[in-house]
């Protein structure tokens, strides 16, 4: 079974009525001031909550959370940073603490003021819940266009004392994160320093979140927020030379790893989730680059939503870009079945091997680019017409 709450946090969800008959407003508090940490957006267009977040975790001190689904509060001028402070303000006084110890996560509709009325009510009823609520109702709270709630936790061993991870995020349009995710959280009874904190997250962001593309779009409200109680009891984690930080560490980047598949899974109108492999590049950005050329190329997508073998939609969208490349130097596979090797096609055979790979639900492109030792894995998924059903109608 999944855990559902972490020692020193308390968590509640409820319905504001910022969305039609679901969850939308959820609180998260820390029994005492938690260790903190965040990676946001670096959208030049950002909402009040992220400018807000970001501002007030810089102390590295926190005691509560506040998320909303339904309004990204983006674009609403200074009316939406008095509302985010509002916000912040509401639950500060229901935890019995500073303004500046509460950050704000909005998510949904940009350029929408917030129904102020329905979120300060909202707030108040979720307090009352606290004592009883789990993450996993928060994890639903957060929803937008997701069609499931992502949740993660993992158990571990620390210093002879047992730690809870668990990691929420949210995410399934507008995505090409290029700092974090959309909304992700993650909690934790561990005993460690915010310094530790952020330096974890920056480094753990890079390999999951920042991996992770649906449209090629970056959200104005992305951030990811790291939490740690310190309940546990454990020698406090100071820094990757710590005792038991290769084991912490090792679990929050399986947690983000797995939240990051999930998203991509969800993505928009998604029936496949893509996992474009690249391997021989010269340097891991060239990698990773020549990675989100294939998993954001429209013609590789269809062909995947269509369960089309043609390699030449990937090779394509390589040449397109700005990877040095060179055709006699590549190969690529699918489902590892190799279709194309040092610029020759491998014949209908191998295409009619992969065919049958790109039946599946799960479907992996490899390309090998024969110029280094580098490699890149990036998480995405196929395009269909339901993506566009949704965007097109999206606030009609």
């Amino acid at each position: 079974m999944p855990v559902v709450r972490v020692p020193g946090f308390r968590a509640y969800a409820v319905h504001a009525g910022l969305k039609a008959r679901q969850l939308d407003l959820a609180l998260i508090a820390s029994d005492k001031v938690a260790s903190a940490a965040g990676v946001f957006t670096t959208s030049q267009v950002q909402g009040a909550p992220v400018l807000w977040t970001r501002k007030q975790i810089a102390s590295g001190q926190v005691r509560g959370l506040v998320i909303n689904a339904g309004n990204a509060n983006v674009a609403t001028g200074p009316k939406g940073s008095l509302d985010t402070r509002k916000m912040a303000k509401g639950l500060a006084k229901e935890l019995h603490c500073p303004t500046n110890r509460v950050l704000v996560a909005s998510t949904g509709v940009i350029g929408v003021p917030l129904p102020m009325t329905k979120v300060l009510k909202g707030i108040k009823s979720a307090a009352k819940g606290l004592n009883q609520g789990s993450l996993s109702r928060v994890a639903r709270a957060m929803m937008t266009t997701d069609t499931v709630p992502k949740f993660e936790s993992r158990r571990l061993t620390i210093d002879g004392k047992k730690i809870t991870l668990v990691g929420l995020a949210k995410g399934s349009g507008m995505i090409e994160p290029n700092m974090a995710t959309m909304l992700a959280f993650l909690l934790t009874d561990v005993s460690a320093t915010p310094g530790y904190l952020r330096r974890l997250l920056g480094s753990v962001t890079k390999s999951t979140f920042n991996r992770v593309t649906i449209d090629a779009q970056t959200s104005t409200s992305d951030m990811a927020l790291l939490l740690a109680s310190e309940e546990a009891g454990n020698r406090r984690l100071t820094s990757r030379r710590s005792e038991g930080s290769e084991i912490f560490e090792e679990s929050l980047l399986s947690i983000c790893d797995s939240l990051a598949r999930s998203i991509a899974k969800d993505g928009e109108g998604a029936s496949k989730l893509l996992v474009v492999e690249v391997t021989g590049g010269p340097n891991t950005v060239q990698a990773e680059r020549a990675g989100r050329l294939i998993a954001n190329s429209m013609l590789v997508k269809t062909a995947v939503n269509g369960g089309d073998p043609n390699w030449g939609r990937i090779v394509q969208a390589l040449g397109a870009g700005s990877v040095p490349m060179s055709t006699k130097r590549l190969t690529v596979a699918i489902g590892g079945i190799t279709v194309f090797k040092l610029g020759v096609p491998a014949g209908s055979r191998q295409v009619s091997k992969a065919a049958e790979k790109m039946k599946k639900a799960e479907i992996s492109l490899q390309v090998d680019l024969g110029r280094g030792r580098s490699s890149a894995q990036i998480y995405s998924c196929d395009l269909s017409r339901e993506y566009v059903s949704i965007n097109a109608d999206y606030t009609t």
